[in-house]
């Protein structure tokens, strides 16, 4: 059976990809010359192979960043800045056919890939203008006989592991940041989604990055590659972002070396609405902090936290509009929600929504699997779901949405911070002045008021309690890859 049109452009879009490892500016195999597959999640088809690194492979790439640090960090600030803005143009050029690498590897529909490459570009579009704000200071010691200069220095070798929900604007918003500053790098994309990073490494060599400043290692042994690299003594800075669980297992790896570290770990959203709140607007909003990347997102709102007022008709719009949504092959016109990443993902959401169930929940809509191949799962909306239940207190990171009810204020916020995390909040509310306490209470280190999406490069991103620290983004997003230094001028 001959090729369809379509079928060629994908071929032709994975093959572009290089499957090897990038060290030193080199693309190379693995030292023991081993690959893994790259899985289609809505077919479970193997759509190519790439290198699978050894703990060789790992230390040969740190190698070749640890030398081409002190060339990298005296580089012209405007020279790294005008590298990030050609990427980002390149990036931008290409958007569809990284929006169809995307969607094969990791699932999501295309549109939602296309919105991706585009979020994920804007980051070296913000820090290319950024590379040229690195500012010190220069001050009166207090008894006048002396000066102080303060200066901003790139912290050195970074280490970044990203996610497979994000492939390509995980990366960028590292990336980004690290060049802009003088930093040197071993990227370690996920295993699961791995090509988006392969590609984003060919444009920034295209860009004019120098040979060893990027360097991409793919593996499935991620452990047994990256421990003996966050031990070196060499390396200085680990960023990464993932489940809690893995962020505090390389916090305790990082310790011997005292690393910088940025850890963007897992969320449990609240989205609450308040009994003034504009309901259709609330709504709009849940379907966009809820359903963006099918819930596969740390920002995905995971409880809806709703005022009994309000609870009957949100729920029931919630739900007439999560029924409407088609799900699919996400490359196919008209599809809504593409597959979970892979059968894990899936089978969680069936333990989760079944423990609600068997606790007293109630299916407003969806609740199941369809029938066929790909991981799939249907957009579901649960009702009267006691607290006490796994939903209320787990990541979900798939189309589930649970509504729980509160009858004033206070209960409704501490039903929103009854969670050991604290990445993002949304809430819905007419009255400013009460959306204003709301967000001065939530304890995370984002809120989206009458807003489902925070997510924006030229603000800074992070969580605090057990989402982790360290922000990416905005201004302060530049900071995590510098270190200051002090010099004291005698007169």
């Amino acid at each position: 059976m001959p090729h369809t049109p379509d079928h060629d452009r994908e071929s032709r879009v994975i093959e572009a990809v290089h499957g090897q490892l990038l060290i030193g500016g080199q693309w190379r195999d693995a030292s023991q010359n081993t690959t893994f597959e790259v899985e289609d999640p809505s077919t479970g088809a193997t759509l190519t192979r790439v290198a699978d690194a050894g703990p060789a492979d790992g230390v040969a790439a740190l190698d070749a960043a640890v030398a081409t640090q002190a060339s990298w960090a005296a580089t012209p600030p405007r020279d790294r800045g005008e590298i990030l803005r050609r990427a980002y143009e390149l990036i931008v050029a290409r958007t569809d056919d990284l929006a169809l690498l995307m969607t094969l590897e990791m699932g999501k529909p295309l549109t939602e890939s296309k919105a991706e490459i585009g979020y994920g570009a804007e980051f070296f579009r913000w820090f290319a203008e950024e590379a040229v704000r690195i500012a010190g200071r220069y001050s009166v010691a207090p008894n006048g006989a002396t000066r102080l200069l303060t200066t901003k220095q790139p912290v050195g070798p970074c280490l970044m592991i990203t996610p497979w929900n994000f492939p390509l604007a995980m990366g960028t918003r590292k990336i980004g940041p690290a060049v802009a500053a003088g930093c040197t790098m071993v990227v370690k994309p996920a295993s699961l989604t791995p090509l988006c990073m392969l590609a984003l490494a060919d444009i920034l060599t295209e860009a004019g990055l120098p040979e060893g400043v990027l360097n991409v290692v793919t593996t499935t042994s991620t452990g047994e590659v990256m421990e003996p690299l966050i031990r070196d003594p060499r390396l200085r800075k680990l960023t990464f972002t993932g489940s809690t669980g893995v962020g505090r297992r390389l916090v305790e790896q990082s310790a011997q070396g005292l690393l910088r570290l940025s850890m963007e770990l897992g969320g449990n959203a609240p989205f609450l609405v308040f009994g003034d709140a504009d309901i259709d607007a609330a709504v709009d909003g849940a379907m966009l902090a809820k359903m963006r990347n099918m819930g596969e997102a740390c920002t995905a709102a995971n409880r809806f936290i709703v005022h009994d007022s309000v609870a009957e008709e949100f729920t029931d719009k919630l739900g007439q509009r999560m029924s409407a949504l088609v799900v699919g092959r996400g490359t196919e016109e008209g599809v809504d929600v593409g597959p979970m990443v892979q059968a894990s993902e899936r089978d969680k959401i069936v333990e989760l929504v079944s423990d609600a169930v068997s606790a007293g929940g109630d299916v407003v809509v969806g609740g199941s699997t369809p029938d066929g191949d790909g991981y799939f799962y249907t957009p579901t909306v649960l009702a009267n779901v006691p607290q006490t239940t796994r939903i209320f207190r787990e990541e979900i990171f798939g189309p589930v949405a649970p509504v729980y009810r509160f009858s004033d204020d206070d209960q409704g916020i501490e039903m929103a911070n009854d969670t050991e995390f604290g990445l993002v909040a949304y809430a819905y509310a007419r009255d400013l002045s009460l959306a204003l306490r709301v967000a001065e209470r939530l304890e995370t280190g984002m809120v989206g008021i009458n807003q489902g999406v925070v997510s924006n490069p030229a603000a800074p991103f992070g969580g605090v309690k057990s989402s982790g620290f360290g922000r990416e983004g905005g201004a302060e997003g530049i900071e995590e890859y510098l270190e200051t230094k002090y010099v004291g001028l005698a007169l």
